[in-house]
């Protein structure tokens, strides 16, 4: 959350000229409601269902950058349908960083608690495992710009097709 990962993923499919998808906005395409809607309506469980089944059917476009939730992972399917479906990025970021960069996003459900701070460092313990587990690259964004991890991305998906 916050890692930039709907920017990045921007630049890198302006490069690559190939489609750009985010899952969250695919998510409320699809259901026709905001993705705070469906927190408070249908709960972490119901988003978690409708974010898998659309995951499943983006998956099915050939040649897209997609930028995924951040508890996407957290389905073993998801991270299965992940890893055999592309070259999968870890935007690696602090608890800091993901602060200041979502303290006035209002589209955050999971952030809207007294204390943010204590609910980013509880999803990253719970988190990082599994992003590590199904990522081919990993790279830290702290204090880099979008570009620069675009670049690094760039590079290192040419290598891994060489």
């Amino acid at each position: 959350m916050g890692a930039g990962k709907s920017t990045i993923g921007r630049l890198l499919s302006e490069h690559l000229d190939i489609e750009f998808a985010d899952l969250d906005r695919e998510i409320e395409v699809a259901s026709g409601a905001t993705i705070p809607w469906i927190f408070d309506i249908e709960g972490e469980d119901g988003f978690r269902k409708r974010e898998s089944s659309v995951l499943e059917d983006v998956l099915k476009q050939q040649s897209i950058v997609l930028a995924t939730g951040g508890g996407c992972v957290l389905s073993p399917i998801n991270r299965q349908l992940l890893a055999k479906s592309g070259y999968v990025v870890y935007l690696k970021t602090s608890v800091g960083h993901q602060l200041q960069r979502t303290a006035k996003d209002k589209n955050r459900p999971l952030l809207q608690t007294q204390n943010p701070r204590a609910v980013l460092i509880e999803m990253a313990q719970y988190r990082n495992p599994l992003y590590d587990e199904v990522a081919h690259l990993a790279i830290d964004t702290d204090a880099k710009p979008p570009r620069l991890v675009a670049q690094e991305i760039l590079q290192s998906l040419q290598k891994s097709l060489t």
